[in-house]
C-alpha cells in the first residue's frame, strides 16, 4: 500500500489552503478526504449582501506565497472579474464569491478526494504510520501516512435548553434552505449574538411588509457588540501575539478566550448601522413589527406540535427577572463548538489533552504526544486565541504545519510584525 507524506481530514478553508500550497512541492505528497461530493462553504448563510469579515489578502495563500496561481485574484482573473472587483474598490470580497473561489481552487486540484468519509484512525506501531479508513462509494478505503492534518472544522452548537426540542427550529447553518418556510409563519425569533444572528434578522427585516410575521431578535450580550476592528487591535492576530497568549498559563488563557469573543464574533458596524436604518425607514409609517432584547439569556424552551409554536423562557440578567416568549418560528444562530472527532477514538492515547479535556495544541500546532505527528487546523482558541478561526491566519498556521512536515522553512514564516509589545519585558 502506497505511504503517503501526511493525510488531511476535512477540506475547510485551511485544509483547502495547505492543498494549494503543498501542490507545487514535489517533496511533499499528501492527499486529502472530504466527506461531502463538493466544497461548499457555509452554503445555508451566503446571503446576497453579505462579505468577508477580513479582506480579499486574506484568501487561501496570498499571506504565504503572493506569487500563487491559487490566490484571490488569480480567480478573479480567469473568470473576467479581476476590473470590476477593481472598480468596486473594496477590500471585502461577497461571501458567496469567496465560496466560488474556493471551488475553483478545490477543481484545479489533484491531491483531493470528495466522497471520501473518514471513519476511524489507527496507528501502527511496527510501521510508526497512520492508516486512515475512509468510506467512498459505499465501501473502505484504506490510506497510510507518517502525518495527520485535522481539519474537520466545528460542527453547529444548540443551546442546551433547545436539544432535542423537536418541531421545525433551524440552526443558522440551515437559514437560507429553510427561509420559505420560516417566512409563512406568522411569528420568527432569532436568538444569538454574532454576525450570523445580525444578517439573518436584517434580512427577514426587509421582508416584513411583505409576509406580515412579527420578528424578534434575543440577545445574551449587553448589547449590539461591533466587532472590533481597529488597526492595533488587529495586531492581535500577529506571531508576537500567538508566542505571548500561548506561554499564558491554562488559566489565563481560557479567562482571556471567554472575554475576547467580541475580537471575532462581533457583528459588522456597518451591518448595525444598516439594521438601524432599515428600522428607521420602516417606521416612517408606522410601528415595526418587532422587538430587540439585550442582556437577555435563554434558559428553557418547549414547543407545541399541536399549536405549532415554541414557549421559550428567557432571563433579562441585569433586571434577574425571567419572562415567557411565544413564537411559531425559532432561529439559532448560536454558532459551532468543536468536538473531537469519533474517528480518533483509536488513537486518543497519542493525543494530549490539556487540564479541561480539549487538545493541548502545541505552538507548532501539533496535538500529539511526539509533537510532530498530527497537526489542528481551527480549533484552538485556547491555546493560539483570535488567530485560531481568522482566515488571514490560515496561510500562517499552514506555512508552520510544511515546515514540520519538510524540514525546512518553504514558506517564509513572520517572527514579527507589531508595533506594540504584548507582555512585559524582559529583565
Amino acid at each position: 500500500m502506497h505511504t503517503h507524506d501526511f493525510i488531511a481530514i476535512g477540506l475547510g478553508p485551511y485544509n483547502l489552503g495547505l492543498a494549494c500550497l503543498t501542490a507545487p512541492l514535489a517533496e511533499l505528497d499528501g492527499v486529502f478526504l472530504e466527506g461531502r461530493s463538493e466544497f461548499d462553504w457555509h452554503p445555508g448563510m451566503l446571503l446576497d449582501f453579505a462579505t468577508l469579515q477580513t479582506p480579499f489578502m486574506a484568501d487561501l495563500v496570498t499571506l504565504a506565497d503572493p506569487t500563487s496561481p491559487y490566490s484571490f485574484l488569480s480567480f478573479l482573473k480567469e473568470t473576467g472579474r479581476l476590473y470590476p472587483f477593481y472598480i468596486r474598490e473594496r477590500f471585502y470580497p461577497v461571501r458567496a464569491e469567496y465560496n466560488a473561489y474556493c471551488r475553483w481552487a478545490a477543481g484545479k486540484l489533484t491531491s483531493v478526494r470528495f466522497d471520501h468519509r473518514v471513519t476511524r484512525v489507527e496507528w501502527d506501531e511496527a510501521e510508526q504510520l497512520y492508516t486512515v479508513t475512509s468510506t467512498a462509494a459505499g465501501r473502505p478505503v484504506r490510506h497510510r501516512a507518517r502525518h495527520l492534518v485535522l481539519g474537520t472544522g466545528t460542527p453547529p452548537h444548540l443551546p442546551e435548553a433547545c436539544a432535542g426540542l423537536g418541531g421545525d427550529l433551524v440552526h443558522n447553518s440551515q437559514y437560507l434552505e429553510a427561509k420559505p418556510m420560516l417566512q409563512r409563519k406568522r411569528s420568527i425569533t432569532v436568538v444569538g449574538s454574532g454576525q450570523s444572528a445580525a444578517e439573518i434578522y436584517y434580512d427577514l427585516l426587509a421582508d416584513t411588509d411583505t409576509h406580515g410575521y412579527r420578528l424578534t431578535w434575543v440577545t445574551r450580550s449587553p448589547r449590539f457588540f461591533p466587532l472590533e476592528y481597529t488597526k492595533l487591535t488587529l495586531e492581535m492576530t500577529s506571531p508576537e501575539y500567538v508566542d505571548y497568549f500561548h506561554a499564558l498559563p491554562e488559566a489565563t488563557r481560557y479567562r482571556l478566550e471567554a472575554e475576547q469573543k467580541g475580537l471575532f464574533k462581533g457583528i459588522d458596524a456597518d451591518l448595525i448601522n444598516s439594521i438601524y436604518d432599515l428600522l428607521y425607514q420602516k417606521s416612517v409609517t408606522g410601528p415595526v413589527p418587532t422587538r430587540l432584547f439585550t442582556h437577555t439569556e435563554l434558559r428553557t424552551a418547549e414547543h407545541d406540535a399541536a399549536a405549532g409554536r415554541y414557549t421559550l423562557g428567557l432571563h433579562h440578567a441585569e433586571q434577574q427577572r425571567d419572562f415567557t416568549l411565544e413564537t411559531e418560528g425559532l432561529v439559532l444562530a448560536t454558532g459551532y463548538r468543536y468536538r473531537t472527532p469519533e474517528f480518533l477514538e483509536p488513537v486518543l492515547d497519542r493525543i494530549r489533552f490539556d487540564g479541561r479535556g480539549r487538545f493541548d495544541v502545541a505552538r507548532n500546532y501539533s496535538i500529539d504526544t511526539t509533537g510532530r505527528g498530527v497537526f489542528l487546523q481551527n480549533g484552538g482558541t485556547h491555546t493560539h486565541s483570535i488567530t485560531s478561526p481568522d482566515l488571514g491566519m490560515g496561510p500562517y498556521r499552514n506555512s508552520w504545519i510544511i515546515r514540520e512536515l519538510t524540514g525546512r522553512e518553504v514558506y517564509p514564516i513572520e517572527k514579527t510584525i507589531a508595533f506594540q509589545e504584548f507582555g512585559a519585558p524582559a529583565a
